[in-house]
């Protein structure tokens, strides 16, 4: 209970900060004109802002001072050559560097007068906070699994575990024995690798965009859809003749109903991937627009009221708070979604043969596809 009271506080505590921050922000982006400000008050376009990526993590605006950590700006242009600078250069999309200019997150090249000079191509290889989140989450999967292994190295199944080789063991053992061996029988151990590689990579990622002033990496089309082609890959590369003789040549279907059924089975290889990535993407996206808003909602009561604005803030941080503790629940179901589903799909693959090999019976009682 003190447990769930303190990761409460903690909430509360991360949304009065958002919220306060947010609100200095605002009150300094439109000048000294307060209705002014209030009439150019645009809650999509500052929620959109806060979940797309960005070549700089944002904490909080105090005055006009930006609390931010600035990344590298790696470009090239054929013309121009290769630069490398950091992203503060740019003081936030007020300053040109090298002939260079960002808004909105985008890099062109400008002429002497600030226009766009559209004779320079531009190849932008900049990291940007989704690309830094992403390594440190890769380093952090690296750093624990080598951690657990080295433990299991030295004690083997001579000494219980222990520590953090204690919380992870639980989490291998259910994606083996719940995910893996119900969907791909005999083969469940060939394909355990990558089956927690998935769920843990996505896990960090989706833990650290509950971070203030972290990316929502799971949250950008791009990263599920990488995600996605590789577990299409996997899918394929675990297909048999069975799989694909069912694909084109549907048996005990008559030759008319065969003409619709092969398209449509056809297509669905490659829906069945690309419902991982929109689902991934959804949910991690939706639970964010949701936090955000209810803190607009304070400044949409705001513009009616002074008033009306400060008495709606504790409603919205606590609603804030109930859906930030909903999104760690999430942040650990769509890890499983993700991995679960790519074992349907590939058991699905190989089911056919699975099922003649071993005369219509699946091994340990497992079925090789759902």
């Amino acid at each position: 209970m003190a447990r769930i009271s303190m990761k409460s506080l903690l909430v509360a505590v991360f949304s009065v900060f958002t919220l306060l921050n947010s609100q200095v922000a605002l009150a300094n982006e439109g000048g000294e004109h307060a209705a002014e400000q209030k009439a150019e008050l645009d809650p999509g376009k500052e929620i959109l802002h806060h979940i797309m990526d960005s070549h700089e993590f944002h904490f909080a605006t105090v005055g006009h001072t930006h609390v931010t950590i600035p990344l590298p700006i790696i470009l090239y242009s054929p013309e121009k050559g290769l630069s490398v600078f950091s992203s503060s250069k740019f003081e936030h999309g007020h300053a040109t560097y090298e002939g260079y200019k960002m808004e909105h997150d985008h890099i062109f090249a400008v002429k002497e007068d600030g226009t766009v000079d559209e004779s320079v191509k531009v190849y932008d290889f900049s990291m940007t906070k989704n690309v830094v989140q992403m390594i440190l989450a890769l380093v952090v999967l690296v750093l624990i699994m080598t951690s657990v292994a080295k433990k299991y190295k030295k004690n083997g199944a001579s000494k219980a575990p222990s520590g953090l080789q204690n919380a992870i063991e639980p989490v291998i053992t259910f994606v083996r024995d719940d995910v893996a061996k119900p969907n791909l029988g005999h083969k469940a151990g060939k394909y355990l690798p990558y089956l927690l590689t998935v769920f843990f990579f996505i896990l960090i990622n989706n833990i650290f965009g509950l971070i203030p002033g972290a990316a929502n990496v799971t949250g950008n089309i791009a990263f599920t859809m990488v995600l996605a082609l590789i577990s299409l890959l996997v899918i394929l590369f675990s297909t048999n003749g069975h799989f694909w003789g069912h694909i084109f040549w549907p048996p005990g279907v008559p030759f008319l109903v065969k003409l619709i059924l092969i398209p449509v089975e056809l297509m669905g290889v490659f829906i069945k991937p690309a419902a991982l990535m929109i689902r991934l993407f959804a949910n991690m996206t939706a639970g964010h627009i949701v936090i955000l808003s209810f803190v607009s909602l304070i400044f949409i009561f705001g513009q009616m009221s002074t008033v009306a604005g400060w008495g709606f803030s504790p409603i919205s941080v606590a609603f804030s708070v109930f859906i930030y503790l909903i999104e760690v629940l999430v942040a650990f179901i769509q890890a499983f979604i993700f991995t679960n589903l790519t074992a349907v799909f590939i058991g699905q693959a190989f089911e056919g043969g699975h099922t003649e090999e071993h005369g219509g019976h699946h091994d340990d009682g497992f079925v090789a596809g759902v």
